[in-house]
């Protein structure tokens, strides 16, 4: 009934004075533009859910938007005719993890058996030197034929020469070979590392999986690759994110250093690359002073974001901070990061110092506990839209932090894609209240706080993510908590409109209307009216970044 009444409250017509500038051509003149839409079906996801059939484009905004009478007031020598097809605005993700490949680098996220992660190892080893690092990511156990995580044996059988380190999805856990393992001195007595883990069979045998703190002992080993080789990496890393109808990002973390090398590429071909927010890690006050840039410095194309600080772990490890104890463990309650004083601390600082904050907390836990955190420091340091947000927020709080996010402003971007992609994991660690509202977005906004809708890469892509907010189904089909389900064009804003909130851009995407750029896709079905199967199959036709096609999938005119 909700999704019924959202569509109907879509299929009003506007007229074309009640969505055009003032700039407008008068009664009789046409005024020339750059690009013009029309026929076909315009969400422009507005407050008012307004939907049109033309668009004018000027200087890569939009310049007018209603019914076909805009095409005797508009005129442009390049049309666009969408034959009843359907656009929204293009969709901004704001938390990824997009970055440059090296040459040994493996891309695991399609693999469906461990087999086929020890023949692809295999090749890259034969491709390589003898000695030559192996990487990879993006492999779950649970979508793998075998049912299980690929351990220490494969990786030594298919790669005897190699060190190897093949992460997880999610990147909260990695399997290594005995290589590796001997590279950082790690043996059977090693003791796990604060806030991770180093597993054994039953046998005590290293069974390859080191959860949480791979990426310092394992990946810290890891030659640099060359930066031309990155960048050259990370410039087609980024326009593939045109495919999936992408057309903003906020790179989820990356270093001061590393900024500098998106700025090149950023440099190098403005105006072709989705619109990116980068969240940093914080090196300290002084390293911080003198990078010299804060939150919203750049420009249209490229800017610094927030700040990236880890409360706690994941479920892939699993690490979640939660208040009740795991499912599968009667003691175990995950972990912080680090430890409070250094989370108060670090949060204070960065605070203080005027940089928005974006902060992971997946376990009701930490998630109550960064809460408190941030509103002592609000208090202690009051700014009016400091716009600092939770990422992820799997495990649902209390309603009484909820009400404190709402009252002092901090938001949550939210992975719903998690609910259908580790439904595995929740099964396994969570029971009662906690599986049934993972990854909430119902909830919270009834308290009224602001959330925003992203991917994380399980998988990256809002299709998955809209189709799990808006029917509550892991991959088994089973749903979660209908209390949570939220309508489409509610997921839509918050995949577009709302994600840009969290970036102060607001005024400039995530909407159709008068004034905002001009980034939007084009689709060969209705979202609002398909049946939820063909939604999570859902494809881009082309997308359009500032009125200008950026990607096509096929090689036939969209018109």
């Amino acid at each position: 009934m909700i999704l019924d009444t959202a569509r109907r409250t879509l299929l009003t017509w506007v007229s074309v004075t009640s969505l055009t500038l003032a700039t407008s051509a008068t009664a009789g003149e046409q005024r020339k533009v750059d690009l013009l839409v029309h026929s076909g079906h315009i969400y422009t996801l507005d407050q008012t859910g307004t939907r049109a059939s033309t668009m004018a484009i000027s200087q890569g905004k939009v310049l007018a938007v209603g019914g076909p009478e805009l095409r005797d007031a508009y005129h442009s020598g390049q049309e666009l005719d969408l034959e009843g097809r359907t656009i929204l605005p293009g969709f901004n993700d704001t938390h990824v993890h997009i970055s440059g490949k090296p040459r040994h680098y493996i891309d695991l996220t399609k693999v469906g058996s461990v087999a086929e992660i020890r023949s692809l190892v295999s090749a890259k080893a034969a491709e390589l030197e003898p000695g030559s690092w192996i990487t990879g990511y993006g492999w779950s156990e649970d979508e793998l034929a075998e049912r299980r995580r690929p351990l220490i044996d494969d990786l030594d059988s298919a790669a005897p020469e190699n060190p190897v380190m093949l992460t997880r999805a999610g990147a909260h856990s990695a399997v290594v070979s005995s290589r590796a393992m001997a590279l950082a001195g790690i043996e059977p007595n090693t003791p796990d590392p604060e806030g991770g883990a180093i597993e054994k069979d039953t046998a005590g045998k290293l069974n390859g999986i080191i959860r949480e703190r791979h990426d310092q002992l394992i990946g810290a080993l890891i030659p640099p690759a060359p930066k031309a080789e990155l960048r050259a990496s990370l410039t087609i890393e980024l326009r593939k994110l045109f495919a999936l109808g992408i057309t903003s990002i906020t790179e989820a973390m990356t270093s001061v250093e590393e900024y500098a090398q998106w700025e090149k590429v950023y440099a190098e071909h403005s105006g072709t690359l989705p619109r990116a927010t980068v969240q940093l890690s914080y090196a300290g006050q002084q390293a911080m002073a003198t990078f010299g840039k804060k939150t919203g410095d750049g420009n249209e194309h490229l800017k610094v974001g927030p700040i990236k600080i880890f409360a706690d772990g994941g479920f892939t490890g699993p690490a979640a901070y939660t208040k009740q104890p795991y499912r599968h463990d009667s003691t175990y309650r995950g972990h912080l990061n680090m430890p409070e004083q250094d989370l108060r601390n670090l949060i204070f600082a960065a605070h203080t110092d005027g940089w928005q904050l974006g902060i992971h907390a997946i376990g009701d836990a930490a998630i109550e506990l960064v809460v408190e955190i941030l509103a002592q420091a609000l208090q202690a340091h009051p700014r009016l839209d400091h716009r600092h947000y939770l990422n992820h927020f799997t495990v649902m709080p209390s309603s009484k932090t909820m009400r404190t996010m709402a009252n002092l402003g901090i938001a949550i971007t939210q992975q719903p894609n998690f609910t259908y992609t580790l439904e595995g994991r929740y099964r396994t660690y969570l029971d009662g209240e906690r599986l049934q509202h993972n990854n909430p977005i119902a909830t919270p906004m009834s308290h009224g706080v602001h959330v925003a809708i992203s991917s994380d890469i399980l998988p990256l892509g809002p299709w998955t993510g809209i189709y799990a907010a808006t029917t509550r189904r892991g991959m088994s089909g089973q749903v979660y908590g209908e209390q949570e389900i939220i309508t489409r064009e509610q997921a839509l804003r918050a995949y577009t409109h709302l994600g840009a909130w969290l970036n102060r851009d607001e005024q400039h995407r995530g909407r159709l209307t008068p004034g905002m750029w001009a980034d939007f896709i084009v689709l060969d079905e209705d979202p609002l009216s398909i049946d939820d199967d063909s939604l999570l199959n859902l494809q881009a036709r082309a997308t359009y970044l500032g009125g200008s096609r950026v990607w096509q999938r096929d090689t036939a005119e969209v018109r």
